[in-house]
């Protein structure tokens, strides 16, 4: 077992690097063990289909340098937070034991997004009771809690309840996206256009980077929410952005 640091969840291959790809390129820059889990295989997109788009969440683990990726083979479109699907989270949780949990926005344009998000949230709960039964490999798993859970900000606009400095991981952030060659816009491809394959998509990423950057005095930077009350050991530890 490889002890994670951060164990970032998405509902399809390519929501991570588009919500926190810079967030996790930066901790892998400062040394911290971080692990990918994507819940499904987006076989449900419009274009692309289940090998390419494996093969791309590969090569865009690579670019961000995460330890891990791995894909828990959910239904696109029809998982449920119920618990057979919680399990499968709780045997992740308690495989890489995170400290902190990155997961999908819990109110967001795509339904897949808020189920994700809410039940990464209920299994990281639910993964530190001890009368709850997992295995890997045979052997039992013990209880594992993360200590905090993060939501990244998607599609919809959200006032965040804290942003990360990503200045100088933009690019790391926009190649992991773009190894997702077969969503993304390419003036060859022969696929059906969607919302994200749009020449304009990509831009429109980066511009939102450049916002929240803009809030708070740097030049890129990424949102989360979070629902639970952030703790500090002193004001020293905040960074107000009213510059």
């Amino acid at each position: 077992m490889t002890k994670l640091d951060i164990l970032a969840f998405g509902a399809h291959p390519d929501d991570i690097e588009m919500g926190c790809g810079g967030t996790i390129a930066k901790h892998v820059s400062l040394g911290k063990k971080v692990g990918m889990v994507d819940l499904t295989l987006g076989e449900l997109g419009t274009r692309g289909n289940v090998e390419i788009r494996l093969k791309e969440a590969q090569e865009a683990a690579k670019i961000v340098g995460v330890d891990i990726r791995e894909n828990l083979q959910m239904a696109d479109g029809f998982f449920s937070n119920d618990k057979q699907h919680q399990l499968l989270i709780i045997q992740s949780i308690r495989k890489y034991q995170p400290d902190i949990v990155l997961a999908n926005s819990l109110v967001d344009r795509h339904p897949d997004h808020a189920r994700g998000a809410r039940l990464v949230a209920d299994a990281c709960f639910l993964s530190g009771l001890i009368k709850i039964e997992t295995k890997e490999n045979g052997i039992n798993q013990k209880p594992w809690r993360p200590k905090a859970i993060y939501h990244y900000l998607q599609f919809k606009t959200h006032q965040p309840s804290f942003v990360v400095d990503v200045s100088g991981f933009m690019d790391t952030k926009m190649n992991s996206i773009k190894a997702h060659r077969s969503q993304f816009f390419d003036s060859s491809s022969k696929e059906p256009e969607t919302f994200i394959s749009k020449p304009d998509f990509l831009n429109a990423l980066h511009e939102r980077s450049s916002d929240l950057g803009r809030i708070i005095g740097v030049q890129h930077a990424e949102g989360f929410m979070c629902e639970h009350v952030l703790a500090i050991d002193n004001f020293s530890d905040l960074r107000f952005t009213n510059l």
